[in-house]
């Protein structure tokens, strides 16, 4: 077993900005447990209402055929949020796939203030 120090951020295996302070929350991919796979999005944070977790909608183009246009569309993704990350609604986040951690929330926060 890796013994970390206590302000240590664990490497998650994305080029991404560790947060500052610790947080002792285990679903943390940086300070705890919770390893992270599969797709990286960018999106806006939505709302910031649940305890623990965000939406994060993420704007798209989908290519009509029959007419030869793209439409707007939009996707939102509840995200698990660590205590150690601070995000207010409008700001730029990344958000990764992770295990399921409830129903619905299966991405967790990797970084902050995305350009």
């Amino acid at each position: 077993m890796i013994f970390m120090a206590e302000n240590e951020a664990r490497d998650i295996g994305v080029d991404v900005n560790p947060p500052e302070e610790p947080c002792e929350d285990k679903n943390c991919p940086f300070h705890g447990e919770l390893p992270v796979r599969g797709q990286v999005l960018r999106g806006v944070v939505d709302s910031v209402k649940m305890d623990g977790s965000v939406v994060v909608k993420k704007n798209y183009f989908h290519y009509i055929p029959k007419y030869e246009r793209y439409e707007k569309r939009s996707s939102d993704y509840s995200a698990h949020l660590p205590p150690c990350m601070d995000i207010e609604e409008g700001e730029k986040v990344k958000i990764m796939e992770c295990r399921s951690i409830s129903k619905s929330i299966s991405y967790v926060v990797i970084e902050g203030g995305v350009k």
